[in-house]
């Protein structure tokens, strides 16, 4: 089952603010959000986690 997280829980795990995000997503560097309402917006827990992974490894294997 994939887990949403909304704007404040996606704040708390990656410390970017909601412009930043959207600027990441208009260009593709970040998961697209799901819009779940008219007014409530969500990301894919599991999408977030993996993109965090890559920063992780990038970071690891730089020389």
């Amino acid at each position: 089952m994939n887990r949403m997280l909304s704007k404040r829980q996606l704040k708390e795990l990656i410390l970017y603010s909601p412009q930043h995000v959207a600027r990441l997503e208009a260009a593709g560097q970040f998961p697209k959000r799901v819009k779940l309402g008219n007014n409530r917006v969500g990301w894919v827990e599991s999408e977030v986690l993996e993109w965090l992974q890559e920063k992780i490894d990038a970071r690891d294997n730089q020389t």
